[in-house]
């Protein structure tokens, strides 16, 4: 049986090789109405674009978009790894996690 590696153990070309099939098989899924099944890939490829971005380019206290929610916003409280801890500002403001690739920065007018 074939050992899969960690998203943190793969190198960038490696990501960005399984964000491609990631992608081509949530299409797939997508064309044949598998919802289940693409909501699972599309997290799985976040996960992986995650790993392509710098954590310290996100900082505590500040506020981004959730990417794929417009309107949604979070507040990061900390960070752990590639995963931004805080809560929704729409939310009842339970804490949770989501990977750095899901925050937009807010635009600066």
């Amino acid at each position: 049986m074939q050992r899969e590696n960690r998203y943190s153990e793969l190198n960038e070309y490696e990501l960005k090789q399984e964000i491609a099939a990631l992608t081509e098989k949530a299409r797939k899924a997508e064309q044949h109405g598998m919802v289940n099944e693409l909501a699972v890939l599309e997290r799985k490829a976040a996960m992986a674009k995650a790993y392509l971005l710098n954590p310290e380019d996100f900082k505590s206290g500040e506020i981004y978009e959730v990417d794929g929610d417009p309107g949604s916003y979070f507040k990061i409280n900390y960070l752990n790894g590639v995963f931004a801890w805080g809560y929704r500002l729409s939310g009842n403001g339970k804490e949770e996690a989501l990977p750095i690739s899901l925050l937009k920065r807010l635009e600066q007018n």
